[in-house]
């Protein structure tokens, strides 16, 4: 019986990647970021968002060094299996797995929120799964065609974004945007510092999982050429993206009736063009483009972080099927969704912390993100001295100084996710220190110089 086939197929330009990158993300630009304000007010969300922005963009560069020179579906988990071996390998695969399994449910559940405010008849909860089966099913049929309809909806998203800053544009007001913006009543004043630290994983929200671009490395064609020209212009875009939109909303009126809402965007624009215009209408409508990108994508990435960890022999191998028609990571595809369709049938049942189960698993993505960004800073620096001969075709400018300001200040942001979020916290540590034990103790995984050097066309 011949054995199943664990190759992907490459099919992808710079352009799909680009869309790809933008669009894991670009629901962050739509909502979520907003309660930051309610954290440290407009100014010191600005400052932390400067701050992580400063940390996106100098990842990224940094990143991208080593996407190009292992350009693998395990993204993170490859580059710490080659630098530190199976159980650094483990640390980053899982908080990358944590991260890419526990966002979208997050997503799906906007999305079934949006289409109940249009549909008030339609479960928000059957909404979300039926998201999940349609865009799993997109996901497993090609990635050629997954790639394309990510494109095609993030463009829209992009475009609509830029609408809205030009219809909201006549009132924007500098006054609007400072009015009260610090948390407290000095500026750097204690409660102002201490807002600045606990909205960082607002800021975060701006960009997190554009790293998934790494996850589809192995179905990139050339990949030494097009990732770097889709990460350092998806980190651009979304950093243009971010500021635009966070300064255009803020400055159209009283941003304190923005903060505490999931759709601050439309609210914004009702101001200033009444609730009836075609403008608005719009806007509400096309936003699920939004959504939908970063659901779609973020369904692309853990299905090749599943992959890739079971190919690896830290998952069961099962996991590593691929489908013989489509070569797509089917069963990985299927299995983080049975994942998050249990998560968004939780939902309004479990909490942490006196959050609800939808804040939660935001917070544990995000706990998973930082611990990736770090095993990935870190494993740049020990590649760099272990093996200064690895093939590198692009290299991280202004080394060592970016990646060392990436390093720290993901782990500042860790420090402060942990102080404000501590019981989430606990449970994500407890998680990640089950798998990386169950690794050393039951899984068998392939030598690191195996994985590194794996040829998808064998």
């Amino acid at each position: 019986m011949p054995k199943p086939s664990t190759a992907l197929d490459k099919s992808l330009n710079a352009f799909h990647l680009w869309g790809i990158a933008v669009g894991l993300v670009i629901s962050g630009e739509y909502f979520g970021w907003s309660y930051g304000w309610a954290q440290a007010g407009t100014l010191g969300f600005l400052i932390t968002t400067v701050c992580v922005a400063a940390m996106y963009v100098a990842f990224i560069f940094s990143f991208t060094e080593l996407t190009t020179a292992i350009p693998q579906a395990g993204g993170p988990f490859a580059y710490s299996l080659r630098a530190f071996g199976p159980t650094g390998a483990a640390v980053a695969g899982y908080a990358t797995l944590i991260e890419f399994v526990f966002a979208p449910p997050a997503i799906s559940l906007a999305i079934g929120a949006y289409l109940n405010v249009q549909f008030p008849g339609l479960d928000p909860k059957h909404a979300a799964l039926g998201a999940y089966l349609l865009f799993m099913g997109l996901n497993i049929v090609g990635v050629r065609i997954a790639a394309t309809f990510e494109l095609v909806v993030t463009v829209i998203a992009v475009g609509e974004l830029l609408v809205f800053m030009g219809v909201v544009a006549p009132a924007f007001s500098l006054a609007n945007f400072t009015a009260g913006g610090w948390a407290g009543q000095d500026a750097f004043g204690p409660a102002a510092i201490g807002g600045i630290f606990a909205a960082i994983p607002f800021a975060i929200w701006f960009f997190l999982a554009i790293e998934g671009v790494a996850m589809a490395a192995e179905e990139a064609k050339d990949p030494k050429r097009t990732i770097p020209v889709a990460y350092i212009t998806g980190v651009l875009t979304l950093t243009v993206l971010a500021f635009g939109v966070m300064l255009f909303a803020g400055a159209a009126g009283d941003w304190k009736s923005l903060s505490d809402l999931n759709d601050p965007l439309p609210q914004a624009m009702k101001r200033v063009v009444g609730e009836s215009s075609g403008w608005l209408h719009m806007l509400v409508w096309l936003g699920l483009f939004g959504l939908v990108a970063s659901f779609h994508g973020i369904i692309m990435g853990y299905a090749r972080q599943i992959f890739a960890l079971a190919r690896a022999g830290f998952l069961p191998a099962v996991f590593a099927r691929v489908h013989p028609r489509f070569q797509t990571p089917h069963v990985a595809t299927l299995a983080g969704g049975i994942v998050g369709i249990a998560a968004i049938y939780s939902d309004n049942l479990i909490s942490v912390a006196g959050q609800s189960l939808t804040a939660s698993i935001v917070t544990m993505a995000v706990f998973g993100a930082l611990t990736m960004y770090i095993m990935s800073m870190a494993a740049l620096f020990r590649l760099r001295r272990s093996e200064p001969d690895l093939a590198r075709p692009y290299r991280a400018p202004l080394y060592p100084s970016a990646p060392a300001f990436a390093l720290a200040m993901a782990v500042i942001c860790l420090v402060a996710l942990v102080v404000y979020n501590p019981l989430i916290f606990a449970i994500f540590a407890a998680v990640m220190g089950a798998a990386v034990l169950l690794v050393r103790l039951v899984a068998k995984p392939a030598a690191p110089a195996s994985i590194s050097t794996f040829d998808p066309a064998i």
